[in-house]
């Protein structure tokens, strides 16, 4: 089911809050079971040897498939991930990292995604990660914290 346009601000809004929020990712387009999000690279960003953090490649993949996957579901539903594979394909440093999710098989409960995460210097970019992601789209009131 493709989103409905009332609610593709919904989503744009509802992407980005609390951690996600605190590592600056910002949402750059979205289009039915695809989504696209960027990072603008800051100190705090790195690990030791300056590259980017595995953590927050890892965050910015499966985050962008999660709502590459939401853009095909009821507003009703939000999606959870049930199991994600990243290969870690080449260090990242840059000025930005994005990540370009889109949806390869979507479903009522389970879609499965793909997320690729590029490092962004200039007019140069490379793909830096490359992940696998199932994710399940569970009724909103069937969501209760432990």
């Amino acid at each position: 089911m493709a989103p409905r346009n009332s609610w593709i601000k919904f989503l744009t809004k509802d992407a980005v809050q609390g951690f996600t929020d605190h590592v600056g990712l910002v949402p750059v387009s979205m289009a039915p079971g695809k989504f696209v999000t960027r990072v603008k690279l800051q100190k705090h960003h790195l690990q030791q040897d300056g590259f980017v953090h595995a953590g927050l490649i890892a965050t910015l993949a499966d985050h962008t498939a999660g709502y590459a996957s939401y853009t095909l579901v009821p507003s009703d539903r939000r999606i959870l991930t049930i199991e994600y594979k990243i290969n870690f394909l080449k260090p990242a440093a840059g000025d930005f990292i994005e990540c370009r999710a889109q949806v390869l098989k979507p479903g009522r409960q389970i879609l499965v995604a793909e997320s690729e995460v590029f490092a962004i210097s200039g007019k140069t970019e490379y793909l830096a990660a490359k992940a696998l992601l199932t994710m399940a789209a569970v009724p909103k009131a069937k969501l209760k914290k432990p």
